[in-house]
């Protein structure tokens, strides 16, 4: 298990390796013209931000909370499947 904060100093392409073997699709979202997808990896967060010429990975501090980090995702969430 790679630790969270070597993690962070890898190169974007090692990030992608990590993220696609070890990390899990939690949420997406839009903003602007951004693609976000937020990853859970070793009980952290990772957000990938994907536009038309770049994309990159932004990570939380340890102290950010849960509700902060789900809260800009919450209206992607579709209830009417969670009642099935």
């Amino acid at each position: 298990m790679l630790e969270y904060s070597m993690f962070e100093r890898l190169p974007f392409r090692s990030q992608a390796e990590v993220i696609a073997k070890t990390g899990t699709i939690v949420a997406s979202r839009r903003y602007g013209q951004w693609h976000v997808t937020l990853f859970a990896l070793n009980d952290r967060f990772v957000e990938l931000w994907s536009g038309e010429q770049a994309q990159v990975f932004s990570t939380f501090k340890e102290a950010a909370s849960k509700i902060a980090i789900f809260e800009p995702y919450l209206n992607e969430v579709n209830i009417g499947e969670l009642e099935r």
